[in-house]
């Protein structure tokens, strides 16, 4: 069978609040906003910086529900500044036969990386509230 990968979640201009070089490695994420997007712990994530154009990928971890924090840890801490505004997507396996009409679940923040309501965005499923 053919399976397809396409975009499942994705935290959209997300706030750098803390850069952790001597880290073990990953990206803390306020546990929220994990909720939200259907991102688990230790699922892997790619990070697009919007201000260098940096990419990578790491994986997800929970920090306190209701924190704001978006942390970039270890080896990554390089590829990030504090304040950076990033894109966190996660993305999954899915059958061709189940792809068309498949919506990732899209979580838009403030300022301060708490989720805030969205209008509807044509092709994208909005993540509701927790």
């Amino acid at each position: 069978m053919i399976q397809l990968t396409l975009l499942k979640a994705k935290l959209h201009r997300v706030r750098v609040t803390a850069v952790e070089l001597d880290y073990e490695g990953s990206c803390a994420i306020d546990e929220e906003l994990l909720k939200r997007a259907g991102i688990l712990p230790f699922e892997q994530i790619h990070i697009y910086d919007v201000h260098n154009g940096e990419r990578f990928s790491t994986y997800a971890i929970a920090a306190a529900p209701g924190s704001g924090v978006i942390s970039v840890n270890g080896a990554a801490a390089r590829r990030v500044s504090l304040g950076d505004l990033l894109i966190i997507a996660a993305y999954a396996q899915v059958p061709a036969d189940e792809a068309e009409g498949f919506l990732p679940r899209v979580v838009y923040v403030d300022g301060e990386n708490r989720p805030r309501d969205a209008a509807a965005t044509p092709g994208l499923a909005i993540a509701a509230p927790a």
